[in-house]
Formats: structure tokens, sequence, C-alpha cells
């Protein structure tokens, strides 16, 4: 498969290793990294040996990715990606739901429309039973997609952060969308 869902805006596909550096230069703004690992860069190295192939891994219960690039439909430029995974790979149950977005991306509603694309997807089509997001709690913007989006706070925790970044003492959060709760709406 490669074209996972597309949107009136976006288009989401698989990873290869032409996306080396767009995920370079994603992972080498501070400001985009912020909340992941305080702004630190990344380097090539780290990108072709460790991020790429935890992108192009394929789940054996979907048989396909958990990781889509996220491409404007019109101009076809990289914005980011999408992560939509189970967190057991051989089973379908739970998935996490993650996104990581270039800058110019940001403000424009793209992060939530390709969430609830994915969220969509994976409820009528994939069996999914349980979507969960997770950041930190200091991180408004990317709570508000998962509002947005349909997921709704479940609980705050204090996650263990190998080495603490600015807000890391505040907690983390956790939301979650269920299968019942998204045929509702």
């Amino acid at each position: 498969m490669s074209n996972f869902p597309e949107t009136d805006r976006l288009v989401l596909r698989a990873f290869t290793t032409a996306d080396t550096n767009h995920l370079l230069a994603l992972d080498n703004d501070p400001e985009v990294m912020r909340f992941i690992n305080g702004g630190r860069p990344t380097s090539r190295e780290a990108i072709e040996t460790r991020v790429l192939p935890r992108l192009m891994h394929d789940y054996p219960c979907w048989k396909t990715r958990g990781y889509w690039a996220v491409q404007e439909k019109t101009t076809g430029t990289f914005l980011g990606w999408f992560e939509f995974r189970p967190l057991d790979e051989h089973n379908p149950a739970v998935v996490e739901l993650g996104y990581r977005l270039n800058r110019a991306a940001w403000g424009r509603g793209y992060a939530t429309e390709g969430s609830q694309a994915l969220i969509s997807k994976g409820f009528a089509d994939l069996e999914v039973e349980r979507v969960t997001a997770n950041t930190m709690a200091v991180n408004t913007r990317s709570r508000r997609v998962m509002e947005k989006s349909g997921l709704s706070l479940v609980r705050n925790f204090t996650g263990d952060w190998p080495e603490a970044i600015e807000g890391s003492e505040h907690g983390e959060v956790e939301y979650e969308l269920t299968r019942t709760e998204w045929k509702q709406r």
C-alpha cells in the first residue's frame, strides 16, 4: 500500500530512504523538537540508523506501516509525519496516535485533519478498539489537536525521562478515544 488515507488537503504515504533529508530538517528544528528532546539536533547517522528503520517498520497485524509521511496534496510538499501504530504489533486493538509537523504546517489544521482521518480509518477498517495519545502536560498545541480530534483526557502522569527537559517537571498527559465513543459522535 503506497498511500494510506487522503484528506482534502493531505496525502499520507509510506516512508522511503529518499525522506532522509526531510527528516533531518524536521528533527533539527529546535521548536519542532522542543517537547521531544528539548530541541537538541539529530544527526544524519541517527536518522539513517534509528529513525528511518522505526518509521519504515511493518506491523504484522496490519501488514503495513504505523508511521506515515504526510504531504500537502496540491504541492507535494513534505509536512512531517503521523504515527498510528498498534502498541502490540500483533494486535490492532490499541493504537498510539502521534504527529510531528514542520513549523510551516503549524496552525493550519493539518494535525487535526490527519489525526481524524487516521482515527476514522482505524475504527472503520483496521479493527481498532482504542486510540491513545500522550504528550507533555505543557504542550498545549498538541493537547488541543488531541481534543479537536475527539480524544479526551484520561490521566496525568509522570514519565521516566532519561534526561529532563524544560516543562517535564509538570508531567505528561494521556488522551484516548474508544470505538464506542467514536460511533456515538
